[in-house]
């Protein structure tokens, strides 16, 4: 039976964690793949999203408390990109001092990372973005990197609800709708398509890159 290409690029074979940098102008890897990096809150559900997208249950840590990661960790996936997890923003139990060092980290990682291809920021669909949400995608906007925002926790509300939420925040926030997906770590909804998304920008030239 003949393989369709396109379902073959989703298929997830490998993840191997390269290692984590928990310093501003620390240790990073020395790889020329490009990096895909995911965003959020530190109780939006980035966990289990990326749990559900590479398809391995302890691939990245389900905690009880957010705000745990306080590095940003790197993971090969398929010899192909980098999947980049970056610490989670926005918990108001982590101190001032804990966010004070984040902050200059995630914003140098992005700034000066020239293989960053693309973002991946998630939103709680049940939720009003916040000021550091919004705050963060003025952020990417500035930097010009392509960004996908999905909403998580999609299986929380009806179907109906879930696509009327999902209208106001993209007109909230000025997003085209191409650029949102709805997602559930419950249900598997917006894996194919996340992860379509993030095979596309791995696969097209970064901006300025002759052919």
């Amino acid at each position: 039976m003949a393989v369709d290409p396109g379902a073959e690029r989703l298929v997830i074979r490998n993840v191997e964690f390269i290692g984590g940098m928990a310093e501003t102008h620390g240790w990073r890897p020395n790889s020329s793949l490009p990096e895909i990096a995911f965003a959020g809150r530190s109780n939006v559900g980035k966990s289990s999203l990326l749990n559900t997208l590479v398809r391995r249950k302890s691939f990245a840590r389900v905690s009880r408390t957010p705000g745990r990661t306080r590095e940003i960790n790197f993971f090969r996936v398929n010899n192909n990109f980098v999947l980049v997890d970056l610490p989670g923003y926005g918990y108001a139990r982590i101190s001032k001092e804990r966010k004070a060092e984040w902050r200059p980290m995630i914003e140098s990682y992005l700034r000066r990372t020239t293989q960053l291809r693309g973002i991946v920021q998630l939103l709680d669909i049940r939720r009003e973005p916040s000021e550091d949400d919004r705050a963060m995608l003025d952020f990417l906007a500035d930097l010009e990197v392509p960004t996908i925002v999905a909403l998580t926790k999609a299986d929380k509300l009806s179907k109906s609800g879930a696509r009327e939420q999902a209208s106001a925040i993209s007109k909230s926030l000025m997003l085209e709708p191409d650029q949102v997906i709805l997602f559930s770590a419950q249900t598997g909804e917006g894996r194919a398509e996340l992860l379509e998304a993030i095979m596309d920008i791995v696969d097209s030239r970064p901006s300025g890159e002759s052919v």
